[in-house]
């Protein structure tokens, strides 16, 4: 495994990840330090909310380690299917919905994340993971050196 490619594109889809659904938010009238503190509200609890610029930097940490994950998980299966890497759009971005349906439907509701399902925001994040998670996991892993 490539420790080099799978941080650089967890650092790439975190932040693209990040300033998507940032740009949303803030169109919505949501600051950029509540959806942090929702992420950290999937570990801590409604109390996040609470916690200031504190949960806001434990929600940042814990969006990078997700993304670390996804970056990791992506970069083992290249290693078994050489495939991936040969076209990185295509199976970036059904990895992008993978890595969306999974979030969505069973690691969201598993977490201490007390939100119920909306359909809007549930449609609105799959071209995000798509275009800001999976297409650049896949394109950093399959092009880096």
């Amino acid at each position: 495994m490539d420790i080099a490619a799978i941080a650089l594109s967890a650092l790439v889809a975190g932040t693209l990840d990040n300033t998507a659904t940032g740009a949303l938010m803030k169109a919505q009238g949501v600051p950029f330090r509540r959806l942090l503190q929702g992420v950290a509200s999937g570990a801590l609890g409604r109390s996040a909310y609470e916690g200031g610029s504190r949960t806001a930097a434990i929600g940042l940490a814990l969006h990078f380690l997700i993304a670390a994950f996804w970056a990791t998980l992506y970069c083992a299966a290249a290693a078994q299917w050489r495939g991936l890497p040969a076209h990185p759009i295509l199976f970036g971005a059904v990895y992008g919905v993978v890595v969306h349906l999974i979030m969505s439907r069973l690691v969201l509701p598993l977490s201490r994340l007390n939100r119920p399902f909306s359909w809007k925001a549930w449609l609105t994040q799959i071209p995000i993971h798509i275009v800001c998670v999976g297409i650049p996991i896949a394109l950093v892993q399959s092009y880096w050196p």
